[in-house]
């Protein structure tokens, strides 16, 4: 065998964070064709068959995200045709509010601003938003954004790595238009979820620099994806994983059940005052 098929090391150089989020289009192998690997077919699964997804099968269900990780994660329950709309809300917030307060408010503010561009759109009325924000906090309670460079990016990596246990917080906010003329319009739900996080101590500065080369960390906050390549960082977690990943599943199906039964929730309010 030649040389060549004993090469380890990449010889082109990795992405910029600039590129990291463009889409990947036609790309070639070795020999400049198309590469025509051997795919699988998927096994087919059947959609959960509940009544609150089936009121909204077939109507405009939007992801006020562009995160593709988001759109898998809802696929799984069944809901594949959700519309992508990002939120154009600014996610400036001051870092003094506490991460829960911080992340809960950038997740509503998004769910809004979609809500309020979209209410009135010439594709009709959604059926339902979901809006989602992740933010993962140190071991001190700093709230860490998306890595802005290589070294940004191997510091955050190495300080999770040398600080202990950091939290992973996802706040989730559900909308759905009100058939009543109750104001403020809309049902309105939110959830917080919290996973505790611990990287392995004795991943090595090597590991940490060859993972910041992937570029799989790079558009996403804290630096790292545990659902890919790593979770080899990861020791261990206490929590939901789906929520490290970026939305938490079981949490944002009960969101749904509430908004798209308001009235009933209002009524078992009512009759708990009453009892």
């Amino acid at each position: 065998m030649s040389n060549a098929q004993y090469q380890s090391t990449p010889t082109d150089p990795p992405p910029s964070y600039e590129d990291v989020s463009r889409p990947v289009s036609g790309s070639v192998n070795a020999s400049g064709q198309p590469p025509s690997p051997r795919v699988l077919a998927p096994r087919r699964t059947f959609a959960l068959d509940l009544p609150v997804l089936n009121m909204v099968r077939g109507k405009r269900v939007i992801l006020a995200s562009r995160s593709p990780r988001r759109k898998a994660l809802l696929a799984q329950i069944g809901l594949r045709d959700v519309e992508i709309i990002p939120s154009t809300f600014p996610e400036d917030l001051p870092k003094s509010l506490s991460p829960f307060e911080y992340v809960l408010q950038t997740a509503t503010n998004k769910s809004l601003e979609v809500y309020r561009r979209e209410i009135n759109s010439d594709k009709g009325e959604p059926a339902l938003i979901i809006a989602a924000d992740t933010i993962v906090v140190s071991h001190k309670g700093e709230i860490l954004e998306k890595p802005k460079s290589e070294v940004d990016h191997i510091n955050m990596l190495t300080t999770l790595r040398d600080t202990g246990i950091h939290k992973v917080y996802t706040a989730v906010a559900v909308m759905a238009p009100l058939k009543s003329a109750k104001d403020p319009g809309y049902a309105l739900e939110t959830h917080v979820e919290e996973t505790a996080v611990k990287f392995d101590p004795a991943v090595t500065d090597a590991l940490i620099v060859a993972y910041v080369k992937t570029r799989e960390g790079a558009d996403k906050a804290g630096g790292y994806g545990i659902q890919g390549t790593g979770s080899i960082l990861v020791e261990r977690i206490e929590g939901t994983f789906d929520n490290v990943v970026g939305l938490p599943l079981r949490a944002t199906l009960q969101l749904i059940e509430k908004v798209m039964h308001p009235e009933e929730e209002e009524d078992n309010f009512e009759d708990s005052d009453e009892e």
